[in-house]
């Protein structure tokens, strides 16, 4: 399985993710062949909810979208609110869709896509707590396991994360989407 190859992912979070929702795609892009790199905000290493820590690859600050082929965001409640907050970090997300590249986002994930401005007219689903956010901000929320929509792949949380997982790979190895976008 190695129809990834030569791709670069990037997983944009900070600490408080939830564990799975970064250790599982990330299994499921390497395993597949491409390089996974973790993005954060801040240096050292992140630190999940519920303990798992990894190494920061590379500052936000220091990362274009340019670098990478897709994008992967777990999710994790302050994980979430973090990122929303930050700006280097949203520019950097909304950089994916203006470049028409694959985004994957998991349970709170979506918060920093809608301050992004790249959820308005999209179909996607997310943990149900951020229903009302999404439709405020313009998506077609739905409950779904997982909702592709021109390269911007959604799941609600960790229960959905085989199909999930698929999905993001699928929609990687397809490479950029014409209708991704901002």
């Amino acid at each position: 399985m190695t129809h990834l190859t030569g791709k670069t992912v990037a997983f944009l979070l900070t600490d408080g993710f939830e564990d799975v929702e970064l250790t599982e795609p990330w299994k499921a892009v390497t395993e597949h062949g491409a390089q996974a790199v973790l993005v954060s905000p801040t240096a050292g290493e992140v630190e999940g909810e519920k303990g798992h820590r990894q190494k920061v690859d590379r500052q936000v600050a220091d990362a274009v979208p340019e670098q990478f082929d897709a994008l992967v965001l777990p999710g994790g409640v302050v994980n979430g609110d973090h990122l929303r907050m930050d700006e280097e970090a949203i520019a950097f997300a909304r950089g994916f869709f203006d470049q028409h590249k694959p985004v994957g986002v998991i349970c709170h994930g979506p918060w920093i896509l809608i301050e992004a401005g790249v959820v308005d007219g999209r179909r996607m689903t997310s943990y149900p707590s951020l229903k009302t956010d999404l439709r405020n901000a313009g998506a077609n929320w739905v409950d779904e396991e997982v909702v592709v929509d021109a390269g911007l792949v959604s799941s609600r949380t960790p229960d959905d994360l085989p199909a999930f997982c698929a999905k993001v790979v699928e929609e990687i190895a397809e490479g950029e989407h014409a209708k991704q976008h901002a």
